[in-house]
């Protein structure tokens, strides 16, 4: 019969299954197997063979024999199977294309430990869903569970994005009276970080006795995703202080919370402890270095990393397109563009996204617009953002009848991102009506956005309509709106100054007030008039 199997005669072996009970014969077989590995030395032989079997007749035959062969072999065997060598059992289930394991958590209940192996199993195969049914199940049973059962359900929930099950597996934890483990400790972190809540992520690192460096790493990593980098480096000064090596994701961590120029600094010696400890040749790590130096204002730096990546993926060609774009280098950005093709990489909407940017920033109309179509000849289907970019680069131009008859096109709606930037586009060409159409759209999708009524003010204002202007503004008024104020930032000396608009707390205000009186002779002196539509949100309105 095995014989049989093994060969692909299925037909000859179920003739020969047929006349007998399949689940009786089924475990007979497994039991002769199952009985030779425990008192021989072929211990995982008997095992491999039994596993063929079960991974043999599962895919190949037809549904009703396979769904009930499955069955009654996972039912009669599986229990043997796993007493007898747990290890390549496991293996098969991580090997499996089946998903249906957690329906068996009944009959392996008995021995807890089977239980968990499979949760881990589930959990490395993916199938997270399995996972937490299995945990659930096991909970239910009343079997008691570990911290690194929770770890791996826990982890499972941060990368399904299931958080709100992950904060009820935590309490659940608390309440079981498991420790915080380096596992579970770190998914706990991730878990509260990608919730924003890193007081949470850090009382739990703070709670954990001991750590290595991918609890290090996770910290790191939440507060990076909120820029926060002065922490960042604070926590990377006592991670090293801590005698903990950081790796390439540490590495990869830290550089991407340096997006401005005011840490440029901080970049580069981040930048030269990784090339001494020898993960410049981690591509991920090369890719986050690009990203810090061009969102640094170091665009020199940026390319001097790409030309150096001994093996660059789709992220890296992506992240210096992205980079030349920023920096207005819309040529630099298409040539990039162009090299991948005769590098055999296939440009996503990312690529083309990013080109799209370089082009909207410069003004290059025909390039982007070829762009676009290039995109379209791809296959590739273009998303908001795309249309965003297209939309504002024929704006810019004063082409606006031709961005309007784009949004008409569009297989998606349009958001308020669009017609917001339709409206801009009208505003500095003086067009009222398409501007007004382009308001009146934004405002049903953001009634509440106060810069939309500011600039439908000031395109009136741009022609006159001073009463539509008053009528602007006392609807604000009525419905509360406000501006937020702007704000900019300096670097000296090592040390970033913030300003915000209309804050006077500054210790050096009246020396700043001073300059910028001077600032404004200046400006008297050259003869240079501002324009008459700009700033109108801030005067009186004419009666």
């Amino acid at each position: 019969m095995y014989n049989h199997f093994l060969h692909g005669s299925f037909e000859h072996s179920f003739a020969i299954f047929r006349p007998f009970s399949i689940a009786h014969h089924v475990r007979s077989q497994f039991s002769t197997f199952t009985a030779s590995s425990r008192y021989s030395k072929l211990h995982g032989k008997g095992i491999d063979k039994a596993l063929k079997v079960l991974d043999l007749v599962t895919p190949r035959t037809s549904k009703v024999e396979s769904k009930s062969c499955h069955y009654h072999l996972i039912q009669g065997c599986m229990h043997d199977l796993l007493e007898v060598d747990q290890r390549n059992c496991l293996k098969f289930v991580k090997k499996s294309t089946s998903s249906k394991l957690c329906n068996h958590a009944k009959v392996m209940s008995e021995k807890s430990h089977h239980c968990k192996s499979l949760l881990c199993s589930q959990i490395s195969k993916s199938v997270k869903e399995d996972a937490l049914l299995l945990f659930l199940e096991l909970h239910k049973r009343g079997i008691s569970l570990d911290a690194s059962t929770f770890s791996v359900v826990i982890s499972s929930c941060v990368s399904t994005g299931t958080f709100g099950t992950g904060l009820q597996l935590h309490a659940l934890s608390v309440k079981n009276g498991c420790d915080v483990s380096i596992p579970g400790g770190s998914s706990l972190i991730s878990l509260y970080s990608k919730l924003g809540q890193l007081g949470n992520a850090y009382h739990v690192f703070d709670m954990m006795p001991t750590r290595n460096v991918v609890p290090w790493t996770a910290i790191i990593a939440g507060f990076a995703q909120s820029w926060e980098v002065d922490t960042c480096s604070r926590l990377f000064y006592l991670m090293r202080q801590a005698l903990i090596e950081p790796n390439d994701i540490t590495f990869a961590s830290v550089l991407s919370s340096c997006t401005s120029s005011a840490y440029l600094g901080f970049g580069r010696s981040i930048h030269s402890l990784e090339f001494k400890m020898g993960f410049d040749l981690y591509t991920h790590v090369s890719n986050a270095l690009i990203s810090m130096y061009a969102k640094s204002g170091s665009i020199e730096e940026a390319h001097c990393v790409f030309k150096n990546i001994p093996c660059r993926d789709l992220i890296s060609w992506n992240s210096m397109i992205s980079g030349f774009s920023q920096h207005g280098l819309a040529k630099n950005a298409m040539n990039l563009l162009n090299q991948m093709d005769t590098q055999n990489v296939t440009p996503d909407a990312i690529s083309y996204l990013c080109v799209l940017s370089s082009c909207r920033h410069v003004g290059l109309v025909e390039q982007g617009q070829r762009c676009f179509d290039s995109m379209l000849k791809r296959g590739l289907n273009p998303e908001l953002d795309h249309y965003s970019c297209i939309i504002d680069l024929l704006g810019r131009a004063g082409l606006l009848e031709e961005a309007l008859d784009v949004i008409k096109k569009m297989p998606i709606h349009p958001n308020a991102v669009i017609w917001g930037s339709l409206l801009s586009s009208c505003r500095v060409h003086g067009n009222v009506w398409i501007g007004i159409h382009a308001a009146e759209n934004r405002l049903l999708l953001e009634p509440g956005c106060a810069a939309t009524y500011v600039q439908l003010a000031n395109l009136y204002a741009s022609v006159g309509y001073w009463n539509h202007v008053a009528k602007v503004r006392k609807l604000m008024k009525e419905r509360g709106l406000r501006t937020s104020p702007g704000y900019s930032w300096i670097e000296i000396g090592n040390k970033v100054y913030n300003f915000k608009a209309e804050d006077r707390s500054n210790d050096k205000m009246n020396e700043i007030l001073t300059i910028l009186d001077s600032l404004a002779c200046h400006m008297e002196l050259s003869k240079y008039t501002a324009a008459a539509n700009i700033g109108l949100q801030y005067e009186e309105i004419p009666p």
